[in-house]
């Protein structure tokens, strides 16, 4: 199983990466930009909505679990998580969980 979440972290850091730096080609380096287009519709908004919820989900459990756990290697899934996506920070923590 530590394979596959490893294999799952990168492809959730690669795969939107790409789509995000497909916009940032077209529009140029405008953050505010991206999230207006984020915003563009109430799907949209709904998924970010979701995936905000998501990380501050996953945080509160990486936090908890990795101080009662004392594996501080853990909380490299915090900023995975607010950096990347949710699609890379959940799976890398439970990679590290593994004892990666």
């Amino acid at each position: 199983m530590r394979l596959l979440w490893l294999a799952l972290a990168v492809w959730g850091a690669v795969h939107p990466m790409s789509w995000f730096v497909a916009w940032f080609r077209e529009n140029g380096f405008d953050i505010g930009g991206m999230v207006e287009a984020w915003h563009a519709n109430a799907a949209t908004s709904g998924l970010v909505w979701d995936l905000t919820i998501a990380a501050v989900a996953v945080t509160v459990w990486v936090v908890t679990e990795s101080v009662a756990r004392r594996a501080w290697a853990g909380l490299l899934a915090v900023p995975a998580t607010f950096l990347i996506g949710v699609s890379c920070g959940l799976p890398l923590y439970l990679f590290l969980r593994r004892g990666g």
